[in-house]
């Protein structure tokens, strides 16, 4: 160890020597290998899907798994956040039954919420069909994919759970069983001569299996805590905290919804401005962000949990520790990563095949947005124990608004290098407010007196 410069073991002393960034790193760890593993696997899988179906047929293939996706989070309330916030709560105060009927309600939110998406995409398919993909025959294959949300039917309040009893490991396991059975079917496929609606079934396979096997752990978790009877908790419980726990979700989804129209939906708004050939240099862009996102996104659950216990218990200055390591460890990663693109780009981008060339272009510009989310991964999920969930959703709509008048100007113009402005101007400019905005929260909050909130 005193042969390594200064410098440097103060560094990993930074994040060896306390526990709060044992606990972030272990369970990132796990997180970070299953996704990178996953990442790998689907890497591979959309090489051989590209060259499967061609630059056009891969750049439907995204408006159709997307679209689906997207009237999902419409209605979705990220009941993740939400349990893992109030379980984390109620089980600190040793108030199991308010944690358990916690879980319930999510759960009930989670389920209505699901099938009311299931009805929208089964409704509104023909429409997507016609004018996201630009081909009507698209609607059969969206309303497959679309059976993907009854097996999502509780899968974020699972998830949640599973975070908050520091289950990372199970959900690595199932993150590497999914990506497993999806590159399985993808690969027969590429073999035997396999079309579009096979690659659908692929990822439709893959997603239903993980969503199935995520919310049967999660039970298991939730009758190993609360007791078998756990589900038979009364919500009247939640009475005195309605007001709070609605607050919160439709902040949560109304949050989510901006994403939906920004970061969620921009190869449906570049399919629609634009052309499947430019969706398939974009998509291809896009892919490689994975290199930069997958071994952050880990932390964002672990230093979540992280935040809400220590902000519970008013520890501000293991707050600042934690925002202050977490971005400094995600530095470490992305520059160097970020360098590695930019130089070997031009020949990563072909191994999706010669034609695939000029996503390079928007890759570059995406770039800049994705170092910005990767540095500051904390911007958001610090306001949310800090009281302000609402605050990102208000900001959110102002930045939505401009990128969407960027996107109708540059997009027909640009193609695939304009949305990739448009989507990269919104991440940096929501995240510079962000970050600006928790950092000055966090120093008023230390100046008041604590508060104790009502049971």
């Amino acid at each position: 160890m005193s042969a390594i410069p200064k410098h440097i073991r103060i560094i990993i002393k930074r994040f060896t020597g306390n526990p709060l960034m044992q606990r972030v790193m272990r369970n990132s760890g796990y997180i970070f290998s299953a996704t990178t593993f996953s990442a790998g696997l689907s890497m591979i899988q959309g090489i051989l899907a590209a060259r499967m179906l061609g630059v056009e047929a891969f750049g439907m293939l995204s408006p159709i798994t997307q679209f689906v996706t997207n009237i999902n989070r419409l209605t979705s309330f990220r009941m993740s956040e939400l349990v893992v916030n109030y379980v984390g709560e109620f089980s600190a105060k040793g108030q199991d039954r308010l944690a358990a009927a916690v879980f319930k309600a999510a759960g009930i939110t989670e389920i209505l919420s699901s099938l009311i998406a299931y009805g929208l995409v089964f409704f509104l398919a023909p429409l997507g069909a016609e004018y996201i993909v630009h081909d009507p025959v698209a609607a059969s294959l969206i309303r497959l994919y679309a059976l993907v949300l009854l097996a999502n039917l509780i899968a974020e309040s699972a998830t949640g759970l599973l975070q908050y009893f520091n289950q990372f490991r199970t959900i690595a396991i199932i993150t590497i069983g999914q990506s497993i059975l999806t590159i399985a079917i993808i690969l027969m496929a590429f073999v035997i001569g396999g079309n579009l609606q096979t690659v659908v079934i692929a990822y439709l396979l893959g997603k239903v299996s993980g969503a199935l096997a995520t919310t049967g752990v999660a039970l298991w978790q939730a009758s190993k805590e609360w007791g078998v009877f756990w589900w038979r908790t009364p919500l009247s419980l939640l009475a005195p905290r309605y007001r709070e726990l609605i607050r919160f979700g439709v902040s949560t989804n109304l949050s989510g919804t901006v994403n939906l129209v920004t970061r969620d939906s921009d190869t449906l708004w570049l399919s629609a401005l634009s052309s499947p050939l430019q969706v398939g240099y974009y998509k291809v862009a896009k892919a490689f962000m994975n290199v930069l996102v997958i071994p952050v996104n880990p932390l964002i659950s672990t230093t979540y949990r992280e935040i809400a216990r220590e902000t519970a218990k008013r520890q501000w200055d293991n707050v600042r520790y934690l925002l202050r390591s977490g971005s400094l460890l995600s530095t470490i990663y992305t520059i160097p990563a970020s360098l590695i693109l930019v130089i070997f780009g031009p020949w990563l981008v072909c191994l999706y095949g010669p034609e695939f060339g000029p996503a390079y272009g928007p890759m570059l510009i995406l770039m800049l947005g994705f170092l910005a989310t990767n540095i500051f991964y904390w911007n958001r999920i610090v306001l949310l124990p800090l009281g302000l969930p609402d605050y990102p959703t208000k900001i959110g709509f102002v930045m939505a608004g401009l990128q969407i008048a960027l996107m109708l100007w540059l997009v027909p113009l640009w193609g695939a290098n304009g949305q990739a402005v448009a989507l990269s101007f919104f991440f940096i400019g929501t995240v510079s407010i962000l970050v600006w905005k928790g950092i000055r929260e966090i120093q008023r909050m230390e100046q008041q007196p604590a508060v104790s909130k009502g049971d």
